[in-house]
């Protein structure tokens, strides 16, 4: 696995930022559907993670890569912030919605993406959703997608283009929600 570089990966984002880039699409995408509890899984340094919890949202945020949850540590010591691997994540809880922002079922190996969608979907409470948004020009597309959340018991909602919820017309990127039976 390739170590991160935490706070040059920050950077990136608090550049765009200060030009004024709206960095939180994930973040309104989520805060949208009103949950009370998320579990930021693959969650970098944080910067969804943040800034649902500066909107009151109960956060919990999870990634691998020790540098980058060191500067999310950093940024926001009140988040709870867990070092794991979400093929074998297992909090003892369940969260309203578990989002996957910033391409996480291509950041790990191939071939362990179902593991990786059977372990975030462990952690939706009934009646939540699973919240994920990627490239599909890598090898990852939403057909496998949509199969790996239909065999972790989660039925499609919607689609988009994009976190703004542009329409989904087929394009190389897609933000997807499935929900848990209730």
């Amino acid at each position: 696995m390739t170590e991160w570089d935490g706070e040059r990966y920050q950077r990136r984002f608090d550049e765009l930022a200060s030009s004024g880039a709206d960095v939180h699409g994930e973040a309104s995408f989520v805060a949208a559907l009103q949950p009370a509890t998320v579990l930021d899984a693959g969650c970098g340094t944080g910067r969804v993670a943040i800034e649902l919890a500066r909107r009151g949202i109960e956060v919990v945020g999870a990634d691998v890569d020790a540098s980058m949850l060191a500067t999310a540590r950093t940024r926001a010591p009140s988040v709870t912030w867990v070092e794991a691997d979400l093929c074998a994540l297992d909090l003892g809880r369940t969260f309203d919605v578990v989002v996957l922002a910033g391409n996480v079922p291509l950041f790990t190996p191939a071939g362990t993406q179902p593991a990786l969608v059977a372990g975030c979907g462990r952690h939706v409470a009934p009646g939540g959703s699973i919240v994920a948004g990627f490239s599909l020009d890598r090898g990852y597309g939403v057909e496998d997608y949509d199969a790996d959340c239909a065999a972790a018991g989660l039925a499609l909602v919607e689609r988009f283009a994009t976190w703004d919820r542009a329409p989904f017309d087929g394009g190389a990127y897609a933000v997807s929600r499935h929900m848990l039976a209730a």
